[in-house]
């Protein structure tokens, strides 16, 4: 792993080819992209995904607030020199990375946004709501185990093997760690988003949704709702496919990501 801006993070394929970024969610890492990274270098584009703050092998920074993760992000970016990137999202790393997207100017050509949200009037499921809930969500991180933490997610994500929930799991690795999922959780009101209203679309670029039909928490109607949002858009639905699409069925959906790449952006490398 690198590291740079505070962040570890993995990459691959030539340095001075167009660059994506990758952003994963909870509660994965970097990780996740591993077989996107694989077909983006192999296409001639500069991959770069880092672990979020707190996640796989990158430290906390605390208080780990929302506001501190966009923080995190602008200066993962910067260190490294980021700008013009295809910016790939999925989960929490919607939320973080699409504020700071907005938030700087020439920061991307692209969007491929992946089952998350970026509404003010947004809800949060019930995993969130238990996280957010004091008392409760410090019982719920405090007690989680490997055993727990595998059986919950593999039975949200059947795709994700042993290695994965091992990276994965890093997340509870002590208890700083623990605690910054709670305080990332808890400092998420979507009423936030309300200064950022337009400013997706404003930034006129192609985007590619792509969802799981059978997103259990972020539901399609979140697609929708992006699609008639923004102004140059794509959307792809993956039958039997749920939230952790990027894991489940990566062959399917990279597919879907390298054919938007190859189309909207024709004079790259391939």
């Amino acid at each position: 792993m690198r590291r740079a801006g505070g962040l570890a993070y993995r990459e691959a394929g030539p340095h001075d080819g167009p660059v994506a970024l990758l952003v994963h969610g909870y509660p994965s890492s970097s990780y996740m992209w591993e077989p996107l990274l694989g077909a983006l270098a192999a296409a001639g584009w500069r991959a770069v995904a880092p672990d979020l703050a707190g996640f796989g092998d990158s430290e906390p920074d605390r208080p780990a607030t929302w506001d501190r993760h966009v923080e995190a992000v602008a200066r993962f970016a910067d260190a490294l020199a980021l700008r013009d990137v295809v910016l790939v999202v999925h989960d929490w790393g919607g939320l973080i990375a699409l504020r700071w997207a907005c938030d700087t100017p020439g920061a991307v050509r692209g969007l491929v946004i992946s089952d998350t949200g970026f509404f003010a009037d947004g809800k949060w499921h019930g995993l969130a709501d238990v996280m957010r809930t004091p008392g409760t969500g410090e019982e719920l991180v405090d007690t989680m185990t490997r055993e727990r933490f595998g059986a919950g997610l593999g039975s949200m994500a059947p795709g994700i093997d042993a290695l994965a929930l091992d990276e994965y799991f890093k997340a509870f690795a002590d208890g700083g760690r623990r605690r910054a999922q709670l305080e990332l959780y808890r400092s998420g009101e979507f009423e936030e988003l309300r200064r950022y209203e337009g400013s997706l679309a404003a930034l006129g670029v192609p985007a590619l949704l792509v969802w799981g039909a059978e997103d259990a928490f972020v539901p399609v109607a979140a697609a929708r709702r992006f699609e008639r949002e923004l102004p140059d858009v794509e959307l792809v639905v993956l039958d039997g496919v749920g939230h952790f699409l990027f894991d489940d069925e990566p062959d399917r959906t990279n597919a879907v990501v390298m054919d938007f790449l190859a189309r909207r952006f024709p004079n790259q490398p391939s």
